[in-house]
């Protein structure tokens, strides 16, 4: 069940965002008189499809117009993409058959290079809209929440030890620079290429030095930070195996079976040893004169471990800071947020393309953005998703390589301006030899995923 949520919030995730982006195609060419023979969402391999408004019995009786239309919209069967097939130009689909005759008024070679160049970039600029919009929709509907990064400490994985942290150090920013958020830490440190962390430990502040050679794990491991949290009761609810027993709310949990537990990071590991039986916890409770006192009570209770390793107990969790937003604050806000975080990608796409950063192993497919997916509906958390998504969609698309949009753009601004427009031979073989790496990217991407799978 969880693969089949996963598996539809993809599909309806990526079937918007082609369809936004070739509809920005489609609305500049025909803007600008150009024929458009096909509009589909997925590819058509060997012309067969799912579905197609030409020799449609139903679309003809009901929606004759549509039916009449130059323009053949429809779903094709293989669902990597979608394309905004566009008379007299050379795309993805290799049809080369305009070639054979003289330029035609309606088509894509015969208008000047100014509109050409809108029509290329009309995806990518519909998929930058698509994210100021949405953006807008989460500002002004739930705010922006942020975990403070004053004072929190990490826990640091294998990976964070084996590059100098400890857990419980409270990393205070990098290369000089404060950073005021916690979920921004991994990403300052890899995007930003740090060389140096400020951190605090103890009584003493130290300066880490940052091995280059390792931002590209960095980047494969977003675990690498998480906040060092205390084991301080909140709830424990009704179908706990704990319910009723001696603990209360502000009680933390300092030992187990005479084991310190510093943080709930350090109970995982050995409640799994004791799995499905019973474990005596030390926990201290804040005296009469309340935590501010600094004096707490040191007490024991007898706690059941259920069968998955677990103790059923809520804790309390760091606090969470959010700012709202009214509908006219969200506006300048949502177009800053997504111009903020195409520049965070950019700078992604940059270690991807520095061999010595290793990044070019977390490049991922389909595989990788399913998992990304919650397990559940969560309206708050597919928006957001679908908004980062457009951003990486209109980003890689405006890279220049033949086949992509930025290819496209590259030569249309080359011939304005030279005043020499490459020859569609030209531009045929660099088709060709764009396919060809982004087939190669593909290849990449999807070993990556069955890589981290098999591992």
């Amino acid at each position: 069940m969880i693969v089949l949520m996963k598996t539809l919030q993809v599909i309806l995730a990526l079937s918007v965002l082609i369809l936004v982006h070739e509809f920005g195609h489609f609305l500049f060419a025909r803007i600008f008189g150009i024929r458009v023979d096909k509009f589909y969402l997925f590819f058509d391999v060997g012309g067969k499809r799912l579905f197609s408004t030409k020799n449609n019995k139903f679309i003809a009786r009901f929606f004759p117009r549509l039916a009449a239309s130059e323009t053949d919209y429809g779903i094709g069967w293989l669902p990597l993409g979608g394309y905004c097939k566009i008379a007299g130009m050379v795309d993805e689909s290799m049809d080369t058959e305009y070639l054979k005759h003289e330029p035609q008024p309606w088509e894509f070679r015969s208008k000047p290079a100014w509109q050409r160049l809108l029509v290329m970039a009309g995806g990518v600029l519909f998929n930058f809209l698509l994210a100021i919009l949405l953006y807008i929709v989460i500002l002004a509907s739930w705010g922006s929440s942020y975990l403070s990064n004053e004072d929190t400490q990490i826990w640091a994985d294998e990976l964070a030890q084996d590059m100098g942290f400890r857990t419980g150090d409270h990393i205070v920013g990098f290369d000089g620079e404060n950073t005021l958020e916690f979920d921004r830490l991994l990403v300052d440190m890899a995007r930003g290429r740090a060389r140096t962390a400020t951190v605090v430990r103890g009584q003493d502040t130290l300066t880490l030095y940052i091995d280059q050679s390792r931002l590209g794990e960095v980047l494969q491991d977003p675990g690498m930070f998480s906040p060092a949290l205390p084991f301080v009761v909140d709830t424990i609810p009704p179908q706990s195996p704990n319910y009723g027993c001696d603990l209360r709310r502000g009680d933390r949990i300092v030992a187990l079976d005479g084991h310190t537990i510093r943080y709930i990071q350090d109970s995982r590991a050995l409640l799994r040893q004791y799995k499905g039986e019973t474990v005596v916890a030390e926990y201290l409770r804040p005296s009469a004169g309340g935590t501010e006192s600094g004096v707490a009570d040191t007490l024991r209770t007898t706690l059941q471990v259920d069968t998955t390793g677990l103790l059923g107990i809520y804790t309390s969790m760091p606090e969470v800071k959010t700012r709202e937003y009214s509908v006219l604050e969200a506006i300048p806000a949502g177009f800053k947020l997504t111009f903020t975080t195409i520049g965070g990608y950019l700078d992604d796409l940059k270690l991807v393309f520095t061999p010595s950063t290793k990044a070019y192993k977390s490049v991922g497919s389909f595989i990788a953005i399913g998992q990304v997916f919650p397990a559940v509906w969560d309206w708050f958390r597919f928006v957001n998703l679908l908004a980062l998504l457009s951003i990486m969609l209109g980003v890689m698309n405006l890279l220049p390589i033949p086949g992509l949009d930025g290819g496209h753009i590259l030569f249309t601004l080359y011939e304005m301006i030279t005043r020499r427009k490459p020859s569609d031979r030209f531009l045929y073989v660099a088709q060709v030899v764009g396919m060809i790496l982004l087939l190669a990217l593909m290849v990449l991407a999807f070993g990556n995923d069955i890589g981290r799978l098999i591992r």
